[in-house]
């Protein structure tokens, strides 16, 4: 039973996302270049070494949630330019946002406030919509999940989380891409899975494989 997540929770499941989407990376460019540029694997894994660094640094410990988490956002934006790091940047302070300052562990309550908080800070940086075949349509369904579940353990709590990224990501397959440079793609964008939501739920699918390992 993991009923708090603690600071050295939150940086195993940074390295985690870390070294499971950079396992992907030839994955996640190969769909953005049906319908993008082609390079999203390498943008999400600069962009999370860059949060790594600020997660593992030797005074990361000593922060509480609030700090550590914008650290991070703000480590990640200033360090790395593009849509992806300004994302998982809102992200980041989104989540920041989400929790009081002072503590070094939350609850389920906490965690799932911590989540919402991500989903405002990417909607700051971001209009796009579940349905518009983007990682909206993995991180949407996913914090759903995790504020819905009614399970008082962070484990059982990002497993649900993850659960849905993931069948937010594959539904991604049949939607016809309405955001970003992919939507002039039009009917051709139909047929593969949005890079953005695949990265995204993979990073969701670590987050939960960290936490109930």
């Amino acid at each position: 039973m993991s009923q708090k997540l603690t600071i050295p929770d939150f940086q195993k499941m940074i390295r985690r996302a870390l070294t499971d989407v950079t396992a992907r990376a030839g994955e996640f460019s190969e769909l953005d270049a049906v319908i993008g540029d082609g390079d999203h694997g390498e943008a999400i894994v600069t962009a999370l070494n860059a949060i790594a660094r600020v997660a593992g640094a030797d005074d990361a410990a000593g922060k509480d949630f609030k700090v550590l988490l914008a650290d991070m956002g703000f480590g990640v934006m200033l360090e790395t330019s593009g849509s992806t790091s300004t994302l998982l940047g809102g992200l980041l302070l989104g989540m920041s946002d989400g929790v009081p300052a002072g503590l070094s562990a939350l609850d389920a309550a906490q965690v799932k406030a911590m989540f919402r908080g991500g989903l405002e800070g990417v909607q700051k940086n971001t209009k796009a919509m579940p349905g518009d075949k983007t990682m909206m349509d993995a991180l949407y369904p996913a914090v759903q999940a995790i504020e819905a579940c009614p399970s008082d353990d962070v484990a059982v709590i990002l497993n649900a989380g993850a659960e849905a990224a993931q069948k937010g990501a594959e539904a991604t397959v049949q939607m016809k891409a309405n955001f970003g440079r992919a939507r002039n793609y039009g009917e051709k964008s139909v047929g593969h899975a949005d890079s953005g939501a695949s990265s995204w739920a993979c990073m969701f699918g670590a987050f939960a494989a960290a936490v109930g390992a």
